[in-house]
């Protein structure tokens, strides 16, 4: 009985262990790679935070804000508010200095939120420059000036997904900050102090390299070393050039060119840069030219506008063999080109699922390349959205991670669908409005994007 009681021992252990591989073979999760168009597409994008941005002119006064709603339009992405305070200057009121009314505030933070609706951003300048009209010695005295920052950081802190960065401004003729008998470092680094004091996460520009050594207390030899942590308020404190390419200083902006590229580098990489071209008989933006200080620079945004003469000598101009090796674009125009790379540019190269037979959770593991002149720096919520072949939406999960713009994304989610054939898009957002998703992040390849999910397709799955 003993010999007969170890056989059925045996039998039951070896079927056991049988039935416990073959749960585990159909359990284990399989690699299945996606047939995807993987190529780089050369149509224009109009992602969030950057590319040629138009100006709107907003004056703002005692009963609140005014600036034309037409200029908003959907074929522009980004804005750069020209914010006119100097009916709060006792230098143009005539009467004395006074801070922000309520009605200004409540009209600053309506312009946000009409922008934010529209799904688009903003570049965000004060001057006491009336009507922008190019006149220095403006400004009320510094403490008032001090006081208007601490009385609007609260209104663009709570747009921190519309506005793409601050250009302090403030001081002289367009707040370019020069030319006023108060463009100094006594009166600017406090204005940049408290700039970046009172806003939360919203990078803050100033106009020359100089202004950012004077705030950190460093030389233009010491900044050639200097690295600012991530964790101090002047890793957000970047620049502007409204004199860009225009001359071997860039019309004052540098001291010593080859010196403060080399400091403005590791600060643009993480940061917003731009501005507007300058003087059409330079040769320092001509295509075959230009473009290696774009990439240096990580070159976000220029204004479209301005100087006009450049930008329809980029209109006529061709990107060539001379000018770099993205053959893709042979034959396309300079603007079609720095208007494609300015900011960041993501094409996926390769999506891999990773799912049992029986799946009850989704592994993801892409890989991207990013083309542009410069990075991500708003990291992005995300979000995978399932639909059926009647291209209905019928699982939304989101997930516990954000993309900061790292070129190898992974990403692990529970599953709890039915039987069917799903496509799998990836929505990589700032946030949402009433559910919609905003500020969305579109690769750069034809035939992913879905525009009314505002999301990229990056493969299917059976169930």
């Amino acid at each position: 009985m003993k010999f007969k009681k170890f056989i059925l021992t045996v039998i039951s252990a070896v079927f056991g262990a049988i039935a416990c591989l073959s749960v585990t073979a159909c359990d284990r999760e399989k690699a299945h790679p996606q047939k995807l168009n993987y190529t780089e597409s050369v149509a224009k994008i109009n992602n969030p935070d950057q590319g040629f941005y138009r100006p709107v002119y907003v004056r703002v006064s005692e009963e609140g804000v005014s600036y034309d709603q037409n200029i908003v339009t959907a074929s522009t992405r980004l804005y750069h508010l020209r914010a006119d305070i100097s009916a709060f200057s006792g230098a143009v009121n005539g009467t004395g200095d006074r801070l922000l009314t309520q009605a200004a505030l409540d009209g600053l933070g309506g312009l946000l939120s009409y922008l934010k609706t529209k799904d688009k951003n903003a570049i965000v300048r004060f001057a006491y420059d009336p009507s922008y009209g190019g006149k220095k010695d403006q400004e009320p005295a510094l403490e008032i000036i001090l006081q208007h920052i601490q009385q609007i950081s609260p209104v663009l802190n709570a747009y921190r997904n519309t506005i793409t960065a601050i250009e302090t401004g403030l001081i002289g003729p367009w707040g370019e900050m020069h030319s006023s008998k108060i463009a100094n470092a006594e009166h600017i680094s406090p204005i940049v102090d408290t700039f970046l004091d009172c806003t939360s996460n919203i990078p803050v520009l100033v106009r020359t390299p100089e202004m950012i050594y004077n705030y950190l207390g460093i030389t233009m030899d010491e900044a050639e070393t200097c690295e600012i942590p991530a964790t101090e308020n002047s890793y957000r404190l970047g620049l502007y050039n409204d004199g860009f390419l225009g001359s071997d200083s860039d019309l004052g902006t540098y001291t010593n060119r080859e010196k403060e590229l080399k400091f403005l580098n590791r600060q643009t990489a993480h940061l917003p840069f731009g501005g507007e071209v300058v003087v059409p008989e330079s040769s320092l933006h001509d295509i075959d030219a230009c473009l290696p200080e774009m990439n240096m620079l990580h070159l976000s945004y220029l204004n479209v506008e301005w100087n006009n003469r450049v930008i329809d000598k980029w209109k006529n101009s061709a990107y060539t063999e001379a000018c770099g090796k993205d053959k893709i674009y042979y034959g396309k125009t300079a603007f079609e080109y720095i208007e494609n790379h300015m900011g960041y540019r993501f094409v996926l190269s390769d999506s891999v699922f990773g799912y049992s037979d029986k799946p009850d959770k989704l592994s993801v593991k892409l890989t991207l390349k990013n083309v542009g002149f410069g990075n991500l720096n708003n990291e992005k919520k995300v979000k995978f959205i399932f639909t059926n072949e009647n291209r209905e939406v019928k699982s939304t999960e989101y997930a516990d991670v954000r993309f900061t713009g790292n070129t190898a994304f992974q990403c692990s989610l529970k599953l709890n669908l039915s039987e069917g054939k799903y496509d799998v898009y990836l929505c990589l957002y700032g946030e949402e409005n009433e559910g919609e998703p905003l500020y969305s992040l579109q690769f750069a390849n034809d035939g992913l994007w879905n525009s009314a999910l505002k999301a990229n397709k990056i493969g299917s799955i059976e169930i």
